[in-house]
């Protein structure tokens, strides 16, 4: 198998501890985001999912690898449609873990959880920051495999102490919002595509990843009970077959 780009979506709701964001750093107005949205405006926002998928591209040019088996969760799926859907060359297949099309229509988080995701201590609480991303951790995690919490929050300490910038999440929310609906983008996807979404996810409902497969063409879509917004251990096998599902379709497509 070819080497596969991914995103890490444990780190999407820790502080927004992905690595990207020890790169540039930009503010984003949430509140302007989503009025311009609803206006039907274009949203003014310093990175968008289709910047982050050039990003991807070139990450492969610079590895000198021609084609990748892409993976992605959470947002890092909607980033990996649109390397499939933008750069259909450079794609062997897909798979699509957690994530939505931002169609408008489908259900919305639990209010709670996105509460939690739109709230944060004080930059200089260190210790109200671990608490906060320990809970919201806690709040998305799978209920038919909860996460332990004291090895949770040594993992967060860990995590905050290696990069902490939480205004990357409004970065983050601020390019899935200015997203918008990708529907049209995902019909154009010609990648063996497997669809993988939890049961039980909380932050993207489950009928995200229908929606997903649906609109995918020739999407296989896997649902696992139990599963919440986050990649315990125990599914980790389920995770892998389901990109070596992708990558055997790609590879039985290139040879008949």
């Amino acid at each position: 198998m070819r080497p596969a780009l991914g995103w890490n979506p444990r780190f999407e709701h820790r502080g927004d501890l992905h690595a990207a964001d020890r790169s540039q750093w930009h503010p984003a107005d949430i509140g302007a985001i989503v009025a311009a949205r609803m206006a039907g405006k274009p949203a003014a926002t310093a990175y968008t999912l289709d910047d982050m998928a050039k990003d991807a591209a070139r990450l492969l040019d610079a590895l000198k690898i021609e084609r990748a088996h892409i993976v992605g969760a959470s947002m890092g799926g909607m980033i990996a449609q649109m390397v499939a859907a933008n750069h259909p060359h450079k794609t062997l297949s897909l798979t699509s873990i957690m994530s939505s099309t931002g169609n408008p229509a489908l259900p919305q988080a639990k209010p709670e959880t996105m509460a939690l995701l739109m709230t944060r201590p004080p930059a200089d609480d260190f210790k109200a920051q671990v608490e906060h991303a320990v809970r919201t951790q806690l709040a998305v995690s799978s209920p038919g495999y909860p996460p332990d919490p004291g090895q949770l929050r040594h993992q967060t300490v860990g995590d905050l102490n290696r990069s902490n910038y939480p205004v990357g999440v409004t970065r983050q929310m601020a390019a899935v919002i200015a997203g918008g609906d990708r529907r049209e983008a995902l019909k154009t996807i010609s990648a063996p595509t497997v669809v993988l979404h939890g049961a039980d996810d909380p932050l993207v409902p489950v009928e995200a990843g229908h929606d997903t497969a649906a609109v995918i063409p020739g999407a296989e879509l896997r649902v696992l009970p139990g599963m919440g917004h986050d990649l315990p251990a125990p599914l980790l096998p389920a995770v892998v077959d389901a990109i070596d599902a992708a990558a055997k379709r790609a590879r039985a497509a290139r040879n008949t």
